[in-house]
Formats: C-alpha cells, sequence, structure tokens
C-alpha cells in the first residue's frame, strides 16, 4: 500500500478495520445469548452498527496512528458484556463465549479472501473496482487474521486468558484473571518493544500463506 495517500489508505481500510473489530464483539455476545446470558442483546450490543461497539481509543485512536506511521493496523472495541452467571455451564461457557470471536475473525478473512479473489476476475471495464477491492481485500485478510492470533494470546483480558482461565482450577483461575488490571500495560509493552509482533507474526504468516494457497491468490 506505499503507493497509496493517507486518505486512500483510510478509504480502503476503514470498512475492514471497522467489520472486524464489531463482528468480533458481535459473536461473543451472541455466542453468550445461545449459551443462557441475553446481557448483551438486553444493552443493545447484538447490531452490526460501529457506532454501538466504538472505543475512541481502541477502535479510532490506535488503528489511525498504526495507519499513519505505517505499522501493522489492529485495535479494539468496547468488550461486549457477559454476565457469566447466567451461562448454563459458566467455566465451559465463558471459553465457548471467548473463542466465539476469533474464530469469527478467521471466517471474515476467508470472506475477504474471496473479494480479493473477485477482484482479480473481474472484466476490464470494471477495472476502477479492481483495485478498491483488491486494497481492501488484503487488509481485511491482515486485519482479521491479526485480531484472531493476538486475542488468542493469554494476557487478560484477551481471548484466549479466558481460555486459559477457563481450564485452570478455581483457586488458580482467580489468580491468573488479577493480572487482568495489568494487561494494557503489558500489551503496549509488548507492542512498542517489538516483543508482541515476534510472538503473533508467525502463526499470522503461517494463516495468511494457507489461505492465499486455499484461494489461488
Amino acid at each position: 500500500m506505499d503507493e497509496l495517500t493517507l486518505l486512500q489508505r483510510f478509504a480502503v481500510a476503514v470498512l475492514p478495520v471497522l467489520f472486524a473489530i464489531t463482528v468480533h464483539e458481535v459473536a461473543h455476545g451472541w455466542a453468550a445469548m445461545k449459551l443462557g446470558d441475553k446481557t448483551a442483546q438486553m444493552l443493545g450490543r447484538l447490531t452490526l452498527n460501529p457506532v454501538k461497539h466504538i472505543d475512541p481509543v481502541g477502535t479510532i485512536l490506535v488503528p489511525g496512528l498504526m495507519l499513519l506511521f505505517g505499522g501493522f493496523i489492529f485495535g479494539w472495541a468496547k468488550p461486549v458484556p457477559v454476565t457469566w452467571q447466567n451461562l448454563h455451564n459458566p467455566k465451559r461457557d465463558m471459553a465457548l463465549v471467548a473463542i466465539a470471536g476469533p474464530l469469527s475473525n478467521l471466517i471474515m478473512a476467508l470472506i475477504w479472501a474471496i473479494v480479493m479473489k473477485i477482484s482479480l476476475v473481474l472484466p476490464v471495464e470494471l477495472s476502477m473496482l479492481v483495485q478498491p477491492l483488491l486494497y481492501m481485500g488484503g487488509i481485511g485478510i491482515t486485519i482479521n487474521l491479526i485480531l484472531l492470533v493476538l486475542n488468542l494470546v493469554p494476557i487478560p483480558p484477551l481471548d484466549g486468558s479466558r481460555i486459559v482461565s477457563s481450564l485452570l482450577p478455581g483457586k488458580w483461575s482467580w489468580q491468573y484473571n488479577r493480572i487482568e488490571n495489568y494487561g494494557l500495560f503489558i500489551l503496549m509493552a509488548l507492542l512498542f518493544t517489538g516483543v508482541l509482533q515476534d510472538i503473533i507474526g508467525p502463526p499470522i504468516n503461517t494463516f495468511q500463506t494457507v489461505i492465499y494457497r486455499l484461494l489461488g491468490l
């Protein structure tokens, strides 16, 4: 995307980023509803309207800075509330609710790969659509794979930590979850020291290679 201006980068990135973050949170709420907790539904969070999910820092500031300075783009939305006491089997179901978010990102990465594939087979008469769809497809794949892998990192409050917590005995789980108060600071430190990229980069590249080969991109 080096050949694009900043405005062009923003134009092709905004939809993939908003959908990636929004659908991720809706997936959590939908899974929770299916498992007995309707908190997200009652609060109007089971909607694809991004306004309901926007976090000023995670949805706007951080992705914007990443885009501006050329780093890999990621972000987050306001977490969908889950009342774990309402779940049928709280310990197990919290893990299922957690995995729903990254799973939705994997599905969206595949959808954006199809968009990218379509852009490559469009007739020349529609050449004005080819480049935007191609870039959007590429960004859509990348942002969704970043969110997929990043959220599986077992640092509270990321989804991976919910899965680990559900597997730990009660006392250990409680102690582990106390890290959540420092989780964002840990993630920011890992990000700005480059360690986070070293951790999530290889699996992201692996997923990307598999998807590109699967779709013949």
